[in-house]
């Protein structure tokens, strides 16, 4: 018998992909979004301390990642991606979003009827107003080849939308980021406080850019603590 903690696979058909995922735990939801790069199982640490205080986590490979399907060439793909896979929850979801999938997330909620579905929105490590010769430094670093260099400019052309989104929104914010080697600078965090002002900022020691691989169980307190009066 497949119980509470067991992991219970999950499928969503898109128009031009199939995304696949993992659930598991019971209780309020967490929907759980990777980093660029990343794979859904990097949650699964943070997902046994969330699922061990009661909540119920979902992840998904995103597009072009894992064993999802499709090209992740665009944000406007991913968020879309978001928005389904929030629209398969019962409502009142936590979206946390690393990186990429903060964006996304972001991107998502600029439909009313998926924001209706949110309780709120955590970002790891990311803000939307990204500065774009430092983040093209940032993938040159990481991706020579450039790979991810098309989804890099879709994104940064889609920077004042994402702007304009935040500052509209009317759920709560929490911005999680690492105290070593971040890819967010004390400028980056007041300029989200400027947009979002009911923000608040958590920061996790001995954590850089993904800190679900370096600080997953402090990531999860982190989480679990600021957003208990969420639901």
């Amino acid at each position: 018998m497949i119980g509470p903690t067991a992991p219970r696979g999950r499928r969503i058909t898109r128009p031009d992909a199939i995304l696949r995922g993992e659930e598991v735990g019971a209780g309020p939801t967490f929907l759980l979004l990777h980093a660029g790069g990343e794979r859904r199982r990097v949650w699964r640490p943070v997902s046994e301390v969330l699922v061990g205080a009661g909540y119920r986590c979902v992840a998904f490979d995103q597009r072009g990642h894992g064993d999802s399907g499709g090209s992740a060439r665009t944000l406007s793909a991913c968020a879309h991606d978001v928005a389904a896979m929030v629209r398969a929850e019962p409502p009142g979801s936590v979206v946390v979003g690393a990186s990429l999938g903060g964006l996304a997330a972001v991107a998502a909620l600029t439909d009313p009827a998926v924001r209706a579905r949110v309780a709120g929105l955590v970002l790891v490590d990311v803000v939307p107003c990204l500065e774009p010769s430092r983040v093209r430094r940032l993938l040159a670093s990481v991706d020579p080849l450039g790979a991810h260099t098309e989804l890099v400019e879709d994104v940064l052309a889609r920077v004042p939308r994402l702007r304009q989104v935040t500052a509209e929104l009317d759920l709560p914010v929490l911005l999680v980021h690492g105290d070593h080697g971040s890819s967010l600078t004390d400028e980056d965090i007041e300029q989200l406080l400027r947009l979002a002002p009911h923000a608040t900022v958590r920061p996790v020691q001995g954590a850089g850019h993904l800190i679900a691989r370096d600080q997953p169980v402090a990531l999860a307190r982190t989480v679990i603590t600021a957003t208990a009066a969420w639901r």
